[in-house]
């Protein structure tokens, strides 16, 4: 007898659906699985059949082939078998109810429990793409395929076959997720906040201008100075996330692994610190089947690079190509895996190896050349794909015992927030149908054009810079996309909507001295 159900897998972060067809018929025993099955999959023959028989249901001797659908898509992971065991009951009578607009997602044990797997909320979100109304999953994985849950949608956690089959023969139904978790947690917050940093008045500047155009930014400074501190409080300034933001985090955390039962979504804007030593397959994603790297868990947050010299020269120079797409494609024999990374870069240094070179307060112990290969360890291809570069000097004695009280990153917030909605609405307005998650750090060169038109007192002002200091044609833009961000800042706290002509008004000589001054420190460094 033929049967058919449905499954999932995962590519990448992302689930495709799985069409599992089950013949079994009278003859020797025999257990086949075709379809480009990977090792896992192939030994699954054990654990269905010896956890069908602790739950009390033997599989008799018959000669059962399995294929599995789109044949030509190479399968991994476990997550079939549910389906694979929902087959062969179909096919031996076991169970009779209709299967057509339901798919199953889990593994088996030899004990007959359904454990978790990684990559149910894509796999989910995949089934019901696919027209499947009622999902079963294991019990474990419960709350994180239920943020996929809508309306008319019936999602099932499932325990133990026993549990599986009293269900489905209607002896026992089970209960189906009633809403949706994510909208009843509220937003984690922060013992952080921007008005614990003392001081560091321009790079706060520079921090709440990088939060509302998104662009990446470095800080260079001795040790001490605060850059890390500065960088663990971006994400209390960002906007928060919007659901589908929070959805595409949270598959890419789904896919590797690491989400928690107790809270298996990403509420906040992840902040991801690797250490200077990790690999460039950790960095960028990579291994055999290739799992999401740092850049990928970064997607929508931020990634903080300390100590950035120190990072392996391949993984730095891997970065290059995600952060201009906002994605990564890495080519396997098993195919094509695209993850996306788009994330903000937050880079910190010092300035040479001892971290007191151009400090007026200790003297450099480093010599030139040991000053020179440090600094050498970071590319102008890198460098010009900073948009943002600012020192931050030590902290004098008056800073450090100021007690004036400085900006909460709440109010930061709004201003970051309404900024970004400036930009959004000209966008909107020039016809993007991506208007809602652009940011001005991806304006291209007719955007640039239209956006950023100079007048004759910005014209001479940015030829001045591009003149004296060799800025590469790529310096130049990320100058003008500076510049729209402060001129957006700037109509929020006038409070001007529309300013000569354009939402957000046009930029001023203003908004290009102060972009210029935040993009010229790799001239006095480098």
């Amino acid at each position: 007898m033929l049967s058919v159900t449905h499954s999932a897998a995962t590519f990448g972060s992302d689930g495709y659906e799985v069409i599992v067809e089950c013949s079994v018929k009278r003859g020797l025993p025999l257990f086949e699985i075709v379809g480009l099955p990977d090792t896992a999959i192939r030994e699954s023959e054990k654990r269905i059949f010896t956890g069908s028989e602790s739950s009390g249901i033997v599989i008799p001797p018959a000669e059962i082939s399995i294929n599995l659908a789109p044949a030509g898509t190479k399968k991994e992971g476990t997550a079939i078998e549910l389906a694979v065991l929902a087959a062969i009951y179909q096919s031996l009578g076991i169970i009779s109810c209709h299967t057509d607009e339901m798919s199953f997602i889990g593994e088996i044990s030899f004990s007959g429990d359904i454990r978790p797997v990684k990559g149910v909320l894509g796999m989910t979100l995949a089934a019901i793409k696919n027209g499947r109304r009622e999902i079963f999953v294991p019990k474990d994985n419960l709350k994180e395929a239920s943020v996929a849950y809508r309306e008319g949608i019936s999602i099932y956690g499932v325990d133990c076959i026993s549990e599986f089959v009293e269900h489905l023969t209607g002896r026992q139904p089970l209960e189906p997720a009633q809403t949706n978790p994510y909208e009843m947690l509220e937003n984690h917050i922060s013992s952080d906040d921007m008005s614990q940093i003392k001081g560091q008045y321009r790079a706060k500047r520079a921090m709440i201008t990088a939060a509302a155009g998104s662009h990446n930014i470095l800080l260079i400074g001795p040790p001490g100075s605060g850059k890390s501190m500065l960088a663990k409080r971006l994400p209390t300034i960002l906007p928060k996330m919007t659901y589908e933001e929070a959805l595409e985090a949270t598959k890419i955390y789904s896919a590797s692994g690491m989400l928690s039962e107790d809270l298996p979504f990403v509420l906040e804007r992840p902040f991801r610190s690797p250490h200077h030593s990790l690999s460039t397959a950790a960095l960028v994603g990579g291994g055999k089947i290739p799992s999401p790297g740092e850049i990928s868990l970064a997607h929508n947050g931020v990634l903080f690079l300390d100590e950035f010299p120190e990072f392996r020269k391949d993984a730095l120079e891997g970065l290059r190509q995600p952060i201009e797409d906002k994605c990564v494609t890495i080519t396997r024999a098993a195919g094509r895996f695209t993850y996306p990374s788009s994330f903000m870069m937050v880079c910190a240094m010092n300035p040479c190896k001892c971290g007191y070179y151009g400090s007026r307060d200790k003297k450099c112990t480093c010599k030139p050349n040991e000053i020179r290969d440090y600094l050498g360890r970071i590319s102008g291809p890198m460098l010009d794909r900073i948009d943002i570069q600012v020192e931050m000097p030590a902290l004098a004695f008056n800073e450090l015992v100021e007690t004036a009280p400085s900006e909460r990153s709440e109010v930061i917030r709004q201003k970051v927030e309404g900024a970004r909605e400036v930009s959004r609405a000209r966008f909107k307005e020039a016809g993007f149908a991506d208007y809602a998650v652009r940011s001005n750090s991806l304006m291209q060169t007719d955007e640039l054009n239209e956006f950023c038109a100079l007048d004759e007192e910005c014209k001479k002002i940015i030829e001045g810079v591009f003149t004296k200091t060799g800025l590469s044609a790529r310096a130049y833009d990320r100058i003008l996309r500076v510049a729209r961000t402060l001129a957006d800042l700037d109509a929020v706290e006038r409070d001007v909507y529309t300013e000569d002509g354009m939402i957000g008004g046009r930029l001023k000589k203003k908004h290009i001295a102060e972009a210029a001054q935040m993009r010229v420190l790799d001239k006095k460094y480098w």
